[in-house]
Order: structure tokens, then C-alpha cells, then sequence
């Protein structure tokens, strides 16, 4: 007997070719809300511009509203798209989604002593350097390999009087924590507007926002005064192609820190950096790939 304090959830099992399909079949069978998951953990690689890709083996998801039963739309669906075809329903436990949002956030610790905090939690530990982000549209919390190999490179640098570029800044989280941790000043690029206002926003919360310079990027020449430390953390086709133009911003002798890069793709990074950056060794979590180096 369904409950009627619970949501329901369908689960269904598919291919990528079938999930938009199958979808809009659970969408027509009265589902408020249909998402799609991973359902073996296999890596999505870079997409080609304009494409958009899903998961070999793809688990779409129908929210159905309290009280729904669920039994005469598993028959139909069965009916539709066969009995090998692996599907379950489950009660979604009514909450406050709000509140359970926020708990499953903690600060994070980078480094020695940098600290990623949600607003609504405080880091207690001493002498710590603590960046208040919460989690929001642009990219970049600290969570994810590539942002985390970043932030600890930024805690090992002494960064008092430096000047750092933050390219392809997201939520800003890259040029915060460097401002953070003591540089004079940082630059953040961004091709999405909405980035840019997010970059502004937490800069403004983390009391920074006076010695952050944001710049819309473009195909052009940017006139920007040359980098000490430059980091950017976007993805490795798009890393190789931007080399002319990360290392004109990059001083000689400047320090770089490139990621957004799985461990298979280093070398052709490595690769279209060697010509004007002296490379060190590839430093790696969880597949995900830190390259660093020093500007020649």
C-alpha cells in the first residue's frame, strides 16, 4: 500500500541510445520530474562542441507525486518496453529537501591549512585560511579531483605579493583562495557571464572583491598584465588550444597549474605546454591529472 506522505520514484535501466525515450515515456505516464544517472560509475570523457553525452549503461529516474500507486504504470511500462527490461519503484521519504541538502555539505581541508566552508558552517581549527563558498551554479566547490589538486597546489606557494591568473574562473573558488592565502591581486577569465557574477558574489562574501580583476574571455588578445602563478582548471582540449594564450599572460619564470585533465589525456597536454613552459611531473587523484610547470 503506497503511503501517501511519499513520493514515488521509477527507476529504469537503459542504454544511452534508449534514455531521452524512455524518459519522455515516464513523463507521458505522469512522472513530475525525470533525471538521469550513471549506473555503473563509467567515466563520461570531454564532449565535442554542441554534443551532449550519457552514460553506456543509464539510469533514468520518474518522480511521481504523493499517493501515486506505482503497480499499473510498472505494467505499462513493461508492456511498452518488455520484461528484461530492469525496473523498481521506491518510496521517496517526504523531507525538509532543504535542510537535507545542506547536511550532506562539510568544510573541506586543501593543504596545510586552506579550508572550502559552506556559509552556514564555521572551520574551528587554528591559524586556518577559510573560503566561504556555498554550493551554487558556476562550477567549482572544492569537491570535485581537479578543483581539490588545485587548491592544495595554491596552499603550498608562497603567495604574499603575488600575482595570480585564475583562467576559466567558474565560482571564482581558484582566485579567492589564492587572495586568501596572501596574493595581492588575481584575475579571473571567464568565457559564461554567469560565472563572472558568481566569481563577484563570493569574492564579495569572502571580503576580496577590491583586489579581484574578472574579464570576459574571447578569441582576442586580452590585455592583461602578465601572471606570477596562473592556474586553470577547465578541460584538456580546450587547455592545448588556450597554450598561445595562457603563456603570454604568464610572466617569465611564472608558475602555471593546469587541470581539468584525466590522467590518459596528460601527455598531449604535457605536449603543447613543453614549447613554452619548463614541465614537472604529473601529479594525479582519482584519474584526474595536476600539471604544473614554470614559465621558460
Amino acid at each position: 500500500m503506497t503511503q501517501n506522505n511519499d513520493w514515488i520514484q521509477i527507476k529504469i535501466r537503459t542504454t544511452n541510445s534508449f534514455s531521452d525515450a524512455v524518459a519522455e515515456l515516464l513523463e507521458q505516464l505522469g512522472a513530475l520530474a525525470v533525471s538521469y544517472t550513471d549506473a555503473e560509475d563509467s567515466p563520461i570523457l570531454e564532449p565535442k562542441p554542441g554534443e551532449r553525452r550519457l552514460w553506456p549503461n543509464t539510469e533514468v529516474t520518474g518522480l511521481l507525486d504523493k499517493g501515486t500507486d506505482p503497480e499499473p504504470i510498472l505494467a505499462k511500462l513493461k508492456a511498452i518496453l518488455g520484461d528484461h527490461i530492469p525496473m523498481a519503484a521506491t518510496h521517496l521519504e517526504d523531507k525538509n529537501w532543504i535542510r537535507a541538502w545542506m547536511d550532506q555539505f562539510k568544510p573541506l581541508k586543501f593543504g596545510s591549512h586552506l579550508w572550502i566552508c559552506p556559509s552556514w558552517l564555521k572551520v574551528e581549527e587554528e591559524n586556518s585560511v577559510v573560503v566561504m563558498l556555498d554550493p551554487g551554479l558556476a562550477f567549482g566547490t572544492g569537491t570535485h579531483p581537479t578543483t581539490a589538486l588545485c587548491l592544495g597546489y595554491l596552499d603550498s606557494l608562497d603567495l604574499k605579493d603575488k600575482l595570480v591568473l585564475d583562467y576559466g574562473c567558474g565560482s571564482g573558488i581558484l582566485a579567492i583562495a589564492a587572495l586568501k592565502l596572501g596574493a595581492k591581486k588575481a584575475m579571473g577569465v571567464d568565457i559564461d557571464e554567469q560565472a563572472l557574477q558568481a566569481s563577484l558574489e563570493n569574492a564579495k562574501r569572502n571580503d576580496v572583491d577590491d583586489r579581484l580583476e574578472l574579464v570576459m574571455g574571447t578569441d582576442k588578445k586580452l590585455e592583461l598584465p602578465k601572471s606570477q602563478i596562473t592556474v586553470a582548471n577547465i578541460l584538456a582540449g580546450p587547455l592545448a588550444q588556450l597554450e598561445p594564450v595562457i603563456a603570454d599572460l604568464t610572466a617569465s619564470g611564472g608558475l602555471l597549474a593546469l587541470s581539468g585533465i584525466l590522467t590518459e589525456q596528460a601527455d598531449e597536454v604535457i605536449e603543447a605546454y613543453s614549447k613554452d613552459f619548463i614541465m614537472n611531473k604529473v601529479k594525479d587523484k582519482d584519474g584526474w591529472a595536476l600539471l604544473t610547470g614554470t614559465r621558460k
